[in-house]
């Protein structure tokens, strides 16, 4: 698998879709996002770059996913 980081918002909401495939995203906050990103096996980030914006678009990378299934 590749490596993510921070930019990379679509291959990060994909990793997390599969990670967490029931969760359901009206419950998801920015920090759980926060969480599970550096959390993942294959993000080689620093989590100390990470600011709203960024969480906002690996979310809406995830929502997006989600509605067009």
């Amino acid at each position: 698998m590749d490596d993510l980081y921070w930019d990379s918002a679509y291959a990060v909401a994909r990793r997390l879709e599969a990670e967490h495939p029931d969760v359901g995203l009206e419950e998801v906050t920015l920090n759980l996002v926060y969480n599970w990103v550096i959390s993942l096996p294959d993000f080689k980030d620093e989590p100390e770059l990470a600011n709203d914006d960024l969480l906002e678009a690996i979310y809406q990378e995830w929502y997006e996913s989600r509605t067009t299934l």
